[in-house]
C-alpha cells in the first residue's frame, strides 16, 4: 500500500475497517476453494453407470436372522431366495426382479433385448412393429381416450400399415396362412410353431402352388398334431377349417398324405393315441348295467364316434372279458 493510502487510512478509520473487510472476505475464498479443492480430490472417480441388462434388482434383506441371530444373508438371484449364510434359514423366496429381464435370445454377450422373440405364426415373425386391431375397437378407443375423427385415423393408417407389409403376393399368401393356424388350429404354442414351420417348409418345397392355402394350413395343423401325439380327427380338422363338403374333405386328405411324404413326418398314430375316444365303450357298458340306460346313437353322438366302431370295441371287450 502506498505512503498516501496509509496517511488516508490513519484520518478515516471507516476507510481502514472497510479495507480490513476485503482481506477478511479474500481470505475466506480462498480458503473455501483450497477445501474443495480437496474433498475433489478425495472423491471417488466417476464411472459410467452400468447397462439395465447387467444389473440385478432383487431386495436383500435387513436385520439378523430369526434362528441364530447371524446379520450374514446370501442371495441367490437364480432361485429368489435369501438365506442365512451361517445356519441356512431361508428368510425369503420368489423374490421379484423389477430390473432387465436376463434372457438372451442372440449369441452376444448383451443379454438386454426390446420386445417378444421371434415367432413362426407371424408372417414377418414379429420383427415389425402392428398396430393391434383391439385397441381400435370402440371399447379400445373409450379406454384410449380417443375420439371418433382420431379412431377413424387411426383405422386408416392401420390399412395403409397392413398393405405395406404385404405388398407382394407371396407374402400375402403366408400371412393368411399364419392367421388361419392361429385362429382355426386350436393348438398350444408350441405345436402352432411346429405347424407354422411345416406350413413354411411347405411353400419352399412348391407343394402349396395349385392348391388352396386353407386346405395346406389344415394339413399342416393335422400332421403337427399326430406327431405332438395329441392326433385330431381328420372330419375334425376339417370342420374348424370349412372343408366340410366331400371333395373338400378328399382333398384334404390328398395334401396331407402329401405334405407327409415330402417333409418326412412318418408318424404312425397308436391306438393308446386315441385313448380319451376308447373311453366312451366303457360309458356305454356302465350304463347298460345301471338304471339309465343310453342307447348307442346317444353314446356315439357325446363321444364323436361312430356306431359301427362302438359295435366292434364292443365286441373286443366282450372277448376280454371272457378270457
Amino acid at each position: 500500500m502506498s505512503k498516501e493510502c496509509e496517511d488516508l487510512n490513519n484520518k478515516d478509520p471507516t476507510i481502514q475497517l472497510r479495507v480490513e473487510k476485503m482481506e477478511r472476505d479474500t481470505a475466506r475464498q480462498a480458503g473455501e476453494s483450497e477445501r474443495a479443492s480437496q474433498k475433489r480430490s478425495r472423491s471417488k472417480p466417476i464411472r459410467p453407470a452400468r447397462r439395465p441388462s447387467r444389473e440385478r434388482g432383487t431386495a436383500s434383506m435387513a436385520g439378523p436372522c430369526k434362528v441364530c441371530g447371524a446379520n450374514s444373508w446370501d442371495t441367490d438371484d437364480v432361485r429368489g431366495e435369501t438365506s442365512c449364510s451361517e445356519c441356512g434359514y431361508v428368510a425369503t423366496e420368489n423374490m421379484i426382479d423389477p430390473g432387465a429381464e436376463w434372457i438372451n435370445h442372440s449369441d452376444g454377450d448383451d443379454r438386454s433385448r426390446v420386445g417378444a422373440p421371434t415367432t413362426l405364426t407371424l408372417s414377418d415373425k414379429g420383427l415389425s412393429t402392428e398396430i393391434r386391431r383391439s385397441d381400435l375397437t370402440a371399447g379400445g378407443a373409450r379406454r384410449h381416450g380417443m375420439s371418433g375423427k382420431a379412431l377413424r385415423e387411426w383405422r386408416r393408417r392401420q390399412r395403409i400399415d397392413q398393405r405395406s407389409k404385404t405388398r407382394d403376393s407371396r407374402s400375402r399368401n403366408l400371412s393368411k396362412a399364419m392367421q388361419f393356424i392361429r385362429d382355426r388350429g386350436d393348438l398350444p404354442s408350441q405345436i402352432e410353431q411346429e405347424a407354422a414351420s411345416l406350413y413354411r417348409h411347405s411353400v419352399e418345397r412348391g407343394l402349396v402352388t395349385g392348391r388352396s392355402i386353407r386346405g395346406v394350413s389344415a394339413a399342416c395343423v393335422y400332421i403337427a398334431a399326430r406327431e405332438a401325439k395329441i392326433p385330431r380327427k381328420i372330419e375334425d380338422v376339417a370342420q374348424a377349417f370349412d372343408m366340410t363338403k366331400p371333395v373338400e374333405e378328399k382333398e384334404l386328405k390328398r395334401t396331407i398324405r402329401l405334405v407327409a411324404r415330402m417333409l418326412g413326418t412318418h408318424h404312425i398314430t397308436g391306438p393308446e393315441e386315441y385313448f380319451e375316444k376308447f373311453h366312451s365303450v366303457i360309458i356305454y357298458k356302465a350304463s347298460q348295467e345301471s338304471s339309465s340306460p343310453r342307447t348307442q346313437s346317444e353314446v356315439c353322438k357325446v363321444s364323436g364316434i361312430s356306431e359301427v366302431t362302438l359295435r366292434g370295441l364292443l365286441k373286443i371287450l366282450a372277448q376280454l372279458t371272457a378270457e
